[in-house]
This record gives C-alpha cells, sequence and structure tokens, in this order.
C-alpha cells in the first residue's frame, strides 16, 4: 500500500474564513483556488477542505441539506472542479470533509420522516415517544448543551441530535441508510478527490435501545452507548471495502471521547478501516474536572502525558495518529499553549518544532502558520458559533457572571479559529473587500509580514514540512519522553537504528537550566535542524529561553 501520507503535511481550510474572491464577506471556492501558489510555497500536500455542500448553515456546513451539490454561498461544482484541477496541477491533494452522523432537518430524508411514522424514511432517524412521566427519551445531552432531543409537534416524538438541534442523528443500523451515505461517498471519490476526514465517525453505531447513561457527571452524557458503540468498527470496515480502499483514498477519523486502543484498532493497515484518527485527549488539558467551559489554563504535564500515551500505544500497536494543535473547533494553539502576547513568535514555533518531531501526519490549521491569536471578543453579540452561544447562556443559569462567561469564551470558543485569515496589510487584512461575516482580529499579523522575513514562523513551518520529507526517522522512529516531572520541559526522542532526534522544548516564559541526557554528551555528529533561537550547538549544561525549542537530528 502506497502511504504516502504518512510523510506528508496537511492544511485545514475554513472556507467561511479563508479568502472572499467576489467581496460578500464570506470565503469561497474560488477564494481557496486564488492561495494555492501560497499553500504551494508552503509545502502542504493535501488540502482539508471543511463542509461546502448545500446547508443551512446552522453549524457552518456541519449540518448538510444536500450531499451532492455545492453550498451558493462558497460557489458552484464548476469552481470546485477547477480548484480541485489546479491544486493536482501543483501536486497538492484534496480531502473532503463528510458528515455522516446526522443531516440537516432540512434534508430531505428528515422532511420525509417527519411527515408521518408510518414511511420508510422515519427509520432513518431516531424517534421515541417521550417517557410516561412526560420526560424526554433518555439522559443523553447535546453536545451544544440542553437534552438531546427536540419534540417534533407533528408526530408527537422526539428525535435525537447528539449536536444542533437541526442536526438529526442517522440511523445506522437501517441498511438503506448505510447504503446511501456508501453512494454519497463514492460520488465525490468519482469526483477525483484524494481523501476524506470523517467527522464525529465513531458516534455512528449507538447501543440498540438507547438507554440511560449510568454514569453520574460530565461524562454521562451518553456517549457509554454512542462512542465507539457495538457495530462501529464494522460499518467502517464496509466503508473501506466499498470506497476508501477501491479508490485509494487517505481518510482520518474524528474520534470523540476515544482511548488509544481503540484508535489502534481503527487505523491498523491489517483491519482495512481508517489511515488515521484525531484524537483530543491533549485538546482537554485546559478542562477542569474534565469540564470544557472553565476558567482553566492547560497543564503541561497533562499534555505530555496525554500526547506520550498515544505516541507509544499506537506505534507499539501499528496505528497512526493525525497530530495537531489548533483546528476549527479549537482555540488558536499559540494563544491556548503559548504566550500570544510577548512571546507569539517564539512560542509559535515552539508548538511547531513540538508537533513537527512527533510520530503521526501533521496538520496545520489555516492561519497556524502565521501564529493567529484567538479573537478575544468583549460581547456574546460578537460570537457566532452555537456551541458558544449555547454554552454562555447555560453558564449564566448555572450562576457564572457575565464577566467570567466571556472570559471563559475567549479561552474556549470555536469562534477563536474561525475569525478570518489575514492575508495582507490592506482593508480587512485582504480577506474580503466586504464586510467580514465575523470580526477580524485587530492586530498586525498577515502573511504578507511573514513572507517578508525568513526567520518568520512560516518559514519555520517550510522547513518542518522538508524535514519529515528528507528524514524516515519522523515516520518510523520510536518514541521516548525524557525528563517527564521537569514542570517546565517538553523533552522527547525518536530512535531509528543509529539515528536519533531530540526534541526539547520550553513551555514556560522563564530561563529554564537543563542537562543534557548522558547518552548524548559524547555525540557529536548532529546538525541542529531547527530553533527558534539562535543556538548553534547543543551543550552538556544550557539555559532555555523562555520557550526556547530545538530540533536535533543525530547520525
Amino acid at each position: 500500500m502506497n502511504n504516502w501520507w504518512k510523510k506528508a503535511t496537511v492544511y485545514q481550510i475554513y472556507p467561511r474564513s479563508f479568502n472572499d474572491s467576489n467581496g460578500d464577506g464570506i470565503g469561497d471556492i474560488r477564494g481557496i483556488t486564488e492561495k494555492l501558489d501560497y499553500l504551494s510555497n508552503l509545502g502542504v500536500d493535501l488540502l482539508w477542505i471543511t463542509p461546502i455542500y448545500v446547508s443551512p448553515q446552522r453549524d457552518n456546513g456541519y449540518d448538510i441539506s444536500d450531499y451532492y451539490n455545492i453550498e451558493p454561498q462558497y460557489g458552484t461544482m464548476e469552481d470546485f472542479e477547477e480548484l480541485l484541477s489546479e491544486a493536482h496541477n501543483r501536486n497538492i491533494k484534496i480531502m473532503l470533509d463528510m458528515v455522516l452522523n446526522h443531516t440537516s432537518t432540512e434534508h430531505e430524508w428528515f422532511k420525509k420522516a417527519r411527515e408521518n411514522k408510518d414511511n420508510k424514511y422515519r427509520d432513518y432517524y431516531f424517534w421515541k415517544d417521550v417517557k410516561k412521566d412526560g420526560s424526554v427519551p433518555n439522559n443523553w445531552i447535546s453536545r451544544f448543551s440542553g437534552p438531546a432531543w427536540k419534540l417534533d409537534e407533528k408526530t408527537n416524538q422526539y428525535y435525537l441530535h447528539l449536536f444542533e438541534e437541526t442536526q438529526a442523528d442517522l440511523n445506522w443500523e437501517n441498511e438503506e441508510v448505510r447504503e446511501e451515505c456508501y453512494k454519497i461517498l463514492e460520488f465525490w471519490a468519482n469526483k477525483g478527490i484524494d481523501g476524506f476526514r470523517l467527522d464525529v465517525v465513531n458516534l455512528l453505531s449507538k447501543t440498540p435501545g438507547l438507554p440511560d447513561d449510568p454514569i453520574v457527571g460530565p461524562k454521562g452524557d451518553g456517549r457509554t452507548h454512542y462512542a465507539d458503540g457495538p457495530r462501529i468498527h464494522e460499518y467502517i470496515h464496509n466503508m473501506n471495502k466499498k470506497v476508501f480502499g477501491p479508490k485509494n483514498l487517505v481518510t482520518v477519523g474524528e474520534m470523540s471521547s476515544t482511548n488509544a486502543a481503540e484508535c489502534i484498532k481503527y487505523t491498523r493497515e491489517d483491519r482495512e478501516e481508517l489511515s488515521m484518527v484525531f484524537s483530543f485527549h491533549h485538546m482537554k488539558t485546559d478542562y477542569k474536572d474534565g469540564v470544557k467551559w472553565t476558567n482553566e489554563m492547560f497543564d503541561l504535564a497533562k499534555l505530555k502525558k496525554a500526547q506520550s500515551e498515544f505516541q507509544v500505544e499506537m506505534d507499539k500497536g501499528k496505528g497512526w495518529n493525525a497530530l495537531f494543535y489548533t483546528n476549527h473547533d479549537q482555540p488558536r494553539a499559540v494563544s491556548r499553549f503559548g504566550d500570544d502576547r510577548f512571546f507569539r513568535q517564539e512560542s509559535a514555533k515552539m508548538l511547531a518544532i513540538t508537533l513537527f518531531g512527533l510520530q503521526g501526519t501533521t496538520y496545520i490549521y489555516q492561519g497556524e502558520e502565521l501564529a493567529m491569536t484567538n479573537a478575544y471578543f468583549t460581547s456574546i453579540d460578537q460570537y457566532d458559533d452555537a456551541e458558544s452561544k449555547g454554552a454562555y447562556y447555560d453558564m449564566l443559569s448555572n450562576g457564572i457572571d457575565e464577566k467570567e462567561a466571556l472570559l471563559i469564551l475567549q479561552q474556549k470558543s470555536r469562534d477563536n479559529a474561525r475569525t478570518p485569515m489575514q492575508w495582507n496589510n490592506e482593508l480587512n487584512k485582504g480577506f474580503t473587500t466586504g464586510t467580514p461575516w465575523l470580526r477580524i482580529n485587530n492586530d498586525d499579523i498577515t502573511a504578507e509580514n511573514e513572507l517578508k522575513d525568513d526567520r518568520s514562523i512560516f518559514y519555520t513551518y517550510k522547513r518542518l514540512i522538508q524535514y519529515r520529507k528528507d528524514y524516515d526517522i519522523f515516520v518510523d522512529g520510536s518514541y521516548n519522553i525524557i525528563n517527564e516531572d521537569n514542570e517546565h520541559l517538553y523533552v522527547y526522542e525518536r530512535k531509528l537504528d543509529d539515528e536519533r532526534v531530540l526534541v526539547i522544548s520550553n513551555f514556560s516564559n522563564k530561563n529554564v537550566e537543563w542537562n543534557l541526557p548522558k547518552e548524548y554528551i559524547d555525540k557529536d555528529n548532529y546538525i541542529i535542524l531547527e530553533t527558534n533561537y539562535t543556538r548553534k550547538e547543543i551543550l552538556e549544561k544550557m539555559e532555555l529561553k523562555p520557550y526556547e525549542s530545538i530540533l536535533v537530528y543525530y547520525k
């Protein structure tokens, strides 16, 4: 099998915020095509484009009402075909985001399903009667706050929605639903795309009967009965056999509430399921007691533990990681794990070096190569994200005051990553000639400025992308954490035969003394591949500067 994607770097595009070609304030497909030379210069191999299908946009495209056509806000099918062709002309591949756990309630299937209880489309979704005591069918909680059930007054039954109330969960127990989903995948594969990112794909299989979640507490939201359900591996294997394998597609599954053992099953090549998976344990290291909407800063010890566990276990089990620090559902990494005020350049480069030294396929989220920062909105009216708004009003109803709730949104909201891309120093940072759909950050960070300086964050990423192609150790080397108990440093090594890679990262704004491990003291044959300061040599005793990071190759 051609596993080209193991050495690849993926660039995630959130089309709504990437580049607006027609001045309506919303990014579009032609806007992506306009920036392909920029992406080619960066050196990325694959573009992951979040949903561009017809949608009411209640969840910015993750609520699909027509899987076979392009959302008019983003352009036309001809625009998409041009993008695909132009990307391929530059040796850039295209991965589409696919949502098969739920559809919009505006989808024809759901419209037909709610006509009456006796048509075949009723069984495309989950419908339940009210409980005898008048309560909702079970105790599952929506990821967007509140019960995971919505009453359809016409038929007097509730339908299941694990996400926003207009995102009705599909019933994958129904064979017709599965066949329809295979057809959707085949349609886009036949267009010539190169892969799929599969949204919350491990939630497709629910426990039959949809019983109450027995757990008490934040994790007792239903996931016991819908995450990694009883038939999930069967479903994904069948997708692979019917579409992914025959079309030689690269796939990445978004794994909600999943452990390393399950991720190995999803990605072992001999199981024929997925190429790689996103896991999120390292994204929860600033959750207080496991709860997202809390005023809590990230914990380096937890970050190291989470990443190290997946590095070791996935390698041992022959699974494959998708490596990321930011995406469209997460805050900006430099604001979350670094210092976006006093050490923005240094901490952004430190995060890049730390991530790119790990085993897995590397992902960059748009603007990460510029170290774009969180939005820091000061009013709930400035937010667009449905999850954030739901969380805000939940916090207020639970006694959290408005100032604290807004502070938490500034840390955790998905809109932090969704502010428009900052291209140049012109009007609206070059994103649009119109009024942007979401407020643009008020700072001087732009691609234009980054491209002027070969010491910039952009060029750090460009070099790191190339190192992963040039050195097999980044794909095949084992992982071992060093100085695990150090409260400021994340240090690890990669080993492959007689080669070594050493990554030393200071996650603090302090100078930190560090001693080189004994086995490296006499190793003189090394290259400092990357450093975010001007360090020229590796010493037995070093004082690491604030957010200093060093990537060293030993032969």
